[in-house]
C-alpha cells in the first residue's frame, strides 16, 4: 500500500511540474524516417535481461539466465557477477576471465533477450497515455514512435502541455512537446528525436 502512494505521489509530482515548469520549444524536429538510420550506441544490459550464455565446447557451463533486480546474476562456476552497466561482449570477456581459472582458454558469448536495459537507457511515459510505461530506448526513436508505444493519449489528456524531461550535461531540463498537434493534426514539425532517459509527462485538461 506504502509502495502504491509513493508512486502516485512521484507521478503527482511529475505532473506538477509538467503544468508549470515547461520551457516552450528549444527541441529540433525531427523526420519521420531517419535519412541515414544506422546503429545506435552499444546496448547495455540491465535488470531483467535474460541472457543466452555459450561456452563453446562447453555445454555443461552453457546457460541461460535472468539478471537479478540487483543487477547481477549466477551462472555455473560463477556466483554473483555484476551485469548491468556492461554491453554483452563486455559481459562476455568478464565471464571468460572468471571461467579462465577453472578451464583453458574459454570462448564465451553473450545474446540478450527479453530487453529491459538499465532505468538510463529506458524511456518513460507517465500520465495520461493510454498506457503508461517505460519503455528499453531504441536507436532513432521519435516522439511519434514513442506514442505508437503507448497507445496514444486518453481522451482526457492535455497533450500540447505535455512536458519532456531530460538531463543534459548534468542538468535537468524540461521541453514543451505538442502531442495533441502531433498525433490529432499530423504536423511534422512536433515530432522530436527520444533519448535514452527521457521522461515524457503528459498532464490531464482541465476541462
Amino acid at each position: 500500500m506504502r509502495g502504491a502512494m509513493a508512486k502516485l505521489a512521484m507521478v503527482l509530482g511529475l505532473l506538477a511540474v509538467a503544468g508549470c515548469g515547461a520551457k516552450d520549444g528549444g527541441l529540433p524536429s525531427a523526420g519521420f524516417v531517419p535519412i541515414n538510420e544506422g546503429p545506435g550506441e552499444p546496448y547495455v544490459v540491465g535488470p531483467l535481461d535474460n541472457l543466452e550464455i555459450f561456452v563453446w565446447r562447453n555445454p555443461e557451463l552453457s546457460t541461460s539466465v535472468t539478471v537479478r533486480p540487483d543487477g547481477r546474476f549466477s551462472v555455473p562456476l560463477i556466483d554473483d557477477m555484476a551485469a548491468t552497466g556492461r554491453t554483452p561482449t563486455q559481459l562476455a570477456r568478464d565471464i571468460e576471465k572468471k571461467l579462465a581459472e577453472y578451464i583453458q582458454s574459454p570462448i564465451v558469448t553473450v545474446i540478450v533477450s527479453g530487453f529491459q536495459g538499465p532505468f538510463a537507457q529506458q524511456v518513460r511515459v507517465v500520465g495520461s497515455a493510454t498506457q503508461p510505461q517505460a519503455i528499453p530506448y531504441r536507436a532513432n526513436m521519435t516522439l511519434l514512435d514513442l506514442m505508437i508505444a503507448v497507445g496514444g493519449t486518453t481522451e482526457f489528456a492535455a497533450g500540447n502541455r505535455a512536458v519532456l524531461a531530460r538531463v543534459e550535461n548534468g542538468t535537468q531540463k524540461e521541453y514543451n512537446v505538442r502531442i495533441d498537434d502531433l498525433l490529432k493534426d499530423g504536423d511534422t514539425s512536433a515530432n522530436v528525436k527520444i533519448n535514452p532517459g527521457d521522461v515524457v509527462i503528459i498532464p490531464e485538461s482541465f476541462f
